[in-house]
């Protein structure tokens, strides 16, 4: 699993992949899909699939594969290695999903919320094997949302193929609790190799599990608050842990339009202390808004 594409530029989100058996461009296959860190308000969430022929879900079953979340890391990473060196049946994709494109994707004007996203990246995943030549007849999802509603989704977007959404699924089915591995493991490898692209001088690395009723995840959270710029971008902003904190700890921020909408708009605007001459240069734009990729809203 070569994390390299991603750790150059963790802003973005990012596809791996393991080569296609041959056997599962010619024989039909069975698909599994699960996530890692749907939960925590540290670092990315991963979605992957695994797949192999049908003929040889016994042989997927031979390597004892199981829920992540029951195993320890030292043994997902050695069911990891048994995947990953069966390319001879056993293929797997990952979807990287960064924190700062689940924030910016859940704070954006028109409505789109983690079930959304979390659809929208297995339904990604699935495309993506069929674009690769898998014969996909079979897959397995661990359910997100109404599970009924998902399978009909899922259905009908792939017509033809036939579709299983449980809750659990990732200890029912042993093709998706290899996916579930596959993605786990990612996330794990991810998180410990963080690159931190803000200048944070030596940065406290333990920071729990990144759930947020880990008290390790809160102190770190409480420690690594800037009170102008935020949190650097492995926190997701979006998540109400970090808003209740932004909220409280914080710099207040005025904004222009709040006070209009408050009927103060005699007062001075925040944004009219930043109005330039047409004499004078333009400012260069600080990091914090380029590595964010935002842009000034210039029109409603």
């Amino acid at each position: 699993m070569d994390l390299q594409k991603f750790e150059q530029d963790n802003t973005r989100s990012c596809l791996l992949a393991s080569p296609v058996p041959d056997l599962c461009r010619e024989e039909p296959c069975c698909l599994g899909i699960d996530e890692a860190g749907r939960g925590p308000v540290l670092g990315p969430m991963v979605y992957g699939i695994c797949y192999c022929p049908v003929s040889r879900k016994k042989n997927l079953e031979e390597l004892k594969v199981a829920d992540s979340k029951t195993l320890s890391e030292s043994e997902r990473e050695r069911l990891f290695g048994k995947l990953d060196g069966s390319p001879d049946f056993i293929g797997w994709a990952l979807h990287i999903l960064s924190p700062n494109v689940i924030s910016t994707s859940m704070q954006q004007r028109a409505k789109y919320n983690l079930n959304a996203l979390s659809h929208d990246t297995a339904i990604g995943l699935v495309q993506h094997a069929l674009d690769c030549g898998v014969q996909v007849t079979e897959v397995f999802v661990d359910t997100v949302g109404p599970a009924d509603k998902y399978q009909e989704k899922l259905s009908k977007l792939f017509p033809g193929i036939e579709v299983t959404v449980k809750p659990k699924a990732d200890s029912l089915f042993p093709v998706v609790s290899a996916a579930s591995i596959c993605a786990k493991v990612a996330r794990d490898r991810v998180v410990k190799g963080w690159k931190f692209l803000e200048d944070l001088g030596e940065i406290d690395a333990d920071y729990g599990s990144g759930y947020p009723n880990d008290p390790k995840t809160k102190e770190w959270l409480a420690k690594h608050l800037d009170p102008v710029f935020g949190y650097p971008q492995f926190v997701r902003f979006s998540w109400s842990t970090a808003q209740s904190i932004l909220e409280s700890k914080a710099a207040p921020v005025l904004w222009g339009d709040d006070e209009e909408d408050a009927g103060k708009s005699s007062s001075h605007s925040l944004l009219s202390y930043f109005a330039a001459s047409k004499e004078s240069s333009k400012p260069p734009r600080h990091r914090f808004f380029t590595e964010r990729r935002l842009e000034p809203l210039v029109d409603l």
